[in-house]
């Protein structure tokens, strides 16, 4: 091998480093991308109706500490913002799939602007609004 040819390469090493990004700052592997992040935010759950479950959604989001900024029934759609040292804004959408199916999607952002792509607080969200419809059901005479 040249001296050219072991120089060329020492710098091609040299410089990998700077092309590989930060594993602490991804969220999802690299084989994640917009599919893998609506699967986070959505789930189907089995519900009589959309309106008990957009009712149950504006619950869950209150006792998360969500002030409900807007709520529409005909869109199915409720958007809340809570203040803890930082601004996280989620909006939900809430829309029949079939008989006794609801697909539930939720968006959230910090600051209104970085989509939160971490699974946690989505996982929060859907386990806590899945308590609220179990109660709520049970509630129902």
């Amino acid at each position: 091998m040249n001296r050219g040819a072991i120089i060329l390469a020492g710098l091609g090493l040299a410089a990998l480093p700077g092309c590989l990004s930060n594993p602490n700052e991804r969220i999802f592997d690299a084989r994640s991308g917009p599919a893998e992040l609506r699967s986070v935010q959505s789930r189907t759950l089995a519900a009589p109706d959309p309106e008990r479950v957009l009712r149950a959604t504006i619950a869950t989001l209150q006792d998360l500490g969500f002030v409900i900024d807007k709520a529409d029934a005909v869109l199915g759609t409720v958007s809340g913002t809570k203040l803890a040292g930082y601004e996280v804004r989620m909006t939900v959408s809430v829309l029949a799939r079939g008989p006794g199916q609801v697909m539930v999607r939720a968006n959230a952002q910090f600051n209104g602007l970085k989509a939160i792509e971490d699974p946690q607080p989505y996982q929060d969200f859907f386990s806590a609004l899945e308590k609220s419809l179990f109660l709520a059901v049970q509630a129902a005479p």
